[in-house]
């Protein structure tokens, strides 16, 4: 056996073919491969700019020891978690069943010959320290017991199973605004966000706090998402010099980020701005549209295949953060320097500064600082096209042309949804690299933003484009018995689970989407049946299903016609 990642146009993949780990791709051959030689699987699963995946691949992926014990006791497999998020939502939720907090990346599962976890991990060190133990050791370890007890193992499979099925109760309506009582007094009114560190935007908790002001005009439904959107414009999170935001901070004060900027993050970021902004007009949310849209459009843009690519990294030159971080020698001479941000010749961040802004910047600043950065090598970006989050960035462009119409974003939206039409919608919808996989969001948020699309340019072919994907979703994911959407396609034979997923995960989940979209198109028995089932899991996981309690509401709404007709709603 070799290390057969080669030929797999993951970028992620292609990090590590050359790995002395014989790393194989999830496929039915490399699960049969684990059945026919009895060994168990070392699943890791991770994504191209994910610095702790960096890390672990440093120092353990890349280390011959370490790889010869992998090699000879385990079946190795490494996921992009961006190209198969089904297999990443199955195994991080078996985390969540084995040790009972939140997984995150890498990941790294063990599996019985059978493709069934039985341990789970995350960020394993070559050396023990903090409190973790040494990978060789897990290794030896994991090893050591499925040797010894391996049938043992295998039996627990439907155990597992079992224990990874969603609990359903029979409510059919419930009062909403409770749930949200609770999650207001989990925020920090100071700061913003979640209470402590590290600091999340959670764009779906805040996008669901603002429909609800528009809903009722309660105070305490808008006031903490001014509190996080001044954060996430003022504060170390966002890229003062040439727009977006990164990941999430380390820090409760927004100050030190994770500095790797994704897509998704700053697409609803320009989504919650857009409709803030129709709310309660303000030209320094306004600039930072601008800035950001201007920086994704140009950054993100692939000229030869006229899509958006995916992420940026968060270290260059083997360092987190050099690109984005300045010396205070090399900036203590910029004219007014210290009037737009908070710098000392001590620095803020591992002596050096992150940017935090005290006031809105001017134009040359901004110019002084690009012209220093342009001298430094710039992170690796990801260049993986994704069908869902092409399509959540057209909506994120839709809703900022209506707050700036002059600037020309809806243009840019049509003519990437074109784009996106050409590319993905072939004889199969798809979702990134490969023609035979599509997920639930890749429907979803095409569908969406195409009925973005209409609402703002009243077009029909775009909504009867979204009707006719519609009715496509329904056949491949709708599960009849159970009245919601599978996460993957229904006829999908590749894993020990069928997911379902009614979570929020980094974007809303896709069937929150999917019940706006029905209400959208005034499918209404649809939306009754979706919505009931959302409301029968709401109970169990209302703190996970955010987004699912505007959708819901927006359906109880639908249900006296407020912003209805019969040939939809507005949302």
């Amino acid at each position: 056996m070799k290390n057969n990642l080669s030929n797999d146009p993951s970028e992620y993949l292609q990090q590590h073919k050359e790995n002395p780990v014989h790393w194989q791709t999830w496929s039915n051959e490399t699960l049969d491969l684990a059945k026919k030689e009895k060994k168990p699987i070392l699943l890791s699963v991770g994504y191209a700019s994910c610095h702790w995946c960096h890390v672990m691949a440093h120092e353990s992926f890349e280390d011959s020891e370490t790889a010869e014990i992998m090699n000879k006791n385990f079946i190795n497999i490494k996921v992009d978690r961006e190209e198969r998020p089904d297999i990443d939502f199955v195994f991080q939720s078996s985390f969540q069943l084995f040790n009972q907090s939140s997984g995150g990346w890498p990941l790294t599962m063990f599996l019985d010959e059978n493709g069934v976890p039985f341990m789970a991990g995350t960020y394993f060190p070559k050396k023990e320290q903090h409190g973790l133990p040494s990978f060789q050791n897990v290794l030896k370890k994991i090893s050591s017991v499925y040797k010894e007890q391996g049938d043992k193992i295998k039996n627990q499979a439907d155990l597992i199973k079992k224990s990874l099925d969603l609990r359903k109760n029979s409510v059919l309506k419930q009062d909403l605004e409770p749930i949200l009582e609770i999650l207001i007094n989990n925020l920090d009114p100071e700061k913003g966000g979640y209470k402590g560190a590290p600091k999340f935007p959670t764009f779906n908790v805040f996008d669901t706090l603002l429909y609800f002001y528009r809903k009722t005009k309660k105070e305490k439904f808008i006031k903490p998402v001014n509190v996080v959107l001044k954060q996430l414009c003022s504060q170390g999170i966002y890229d003062h010099v040439e727009g977006g935001i990164c990941r999430y901070t380390i820090d409760e004060d927004w100050l030190v980020p994770h500095f790797e900027k994704m897509l998704y993050d700053n697409a609803q970021f320009i989504l919650l701005l857009a409709k803030f902004q129709k709310l309660k007009p303000n030209d320094y949310y306004k600039s930072k549209i601008i800035q950001t849209v201007s920086f994704i459009s140009k950054n993100y843009f692939d000229k030869e295949k006229k899509l958006m690519g995916s992420a940026f990294d968060a270290d260059s030159e083997g360092e987190e953060g050099k690109y984005y971080t300045f010396k205070y020698e090399d900036i203590k001479n910029i004219k007014d320097i210290e009037k737009f941000f908070d710098i000392s010749s001590k620095g803020n961040w591992e002596g050096k500064i992150i940017l935090r802004e005290k006031q809105a910047v001017n134009k040359k600043t901004i110019d002084s600082l690009y012209k220093i950065r342009q001298e430094k090598v710039k992170p690796f970006f990801d260049k993986k096209k994704q069908l869902d989050l092409n399509c959540l960035w057209v909506s994120a462009l839709v809703h900022a042309s209506s707050v700036l119409p002059k600037e020309g974003f809806l243009n840019i939206a049509e003519e990437l949804f074109n784009n996106i039409e050409i590319n993905f919608f072939k004889e199969k919808i798809f979702h990134s690299n490969s023609i035979n996989i599509v997920f639930l969001e890749d429907y979803a948020y095409a569908i969406n933003c195409l009925l973005d699309l209409f609402d703002q340019t009243l077009n029909q072919k775009y909504r009867l484009k979204a009707s006719e994907l519609t009715h496509k979703c329904i056949k491949e994911f709708f599960l009849n018995d159970k009245g919601i959407f599978q996460k993957n396609k229904k006829d999908t034979k590749d894993l020990f689970f069928s997911p379902i997923d009614i979570s929020d995960h980094t974007i809303p989940n896709g069937n929150s989407i999917m019940l706006i979209n029905f209400i959208r198109l005034g499918l209404k028995n649809e939306s009754k049946i979706l919505a009931e089932s959302l409301n029968g899991y709401l109970n169990s996981y209302k703190t996970h299903m955010v987004s699912s309690i505007k959708s819901i509401d927006f359906y109880n709404e639908s249900l006296v016609n407020n912003n209805c007709n019969e040939k939809g709603c507005l949302v």
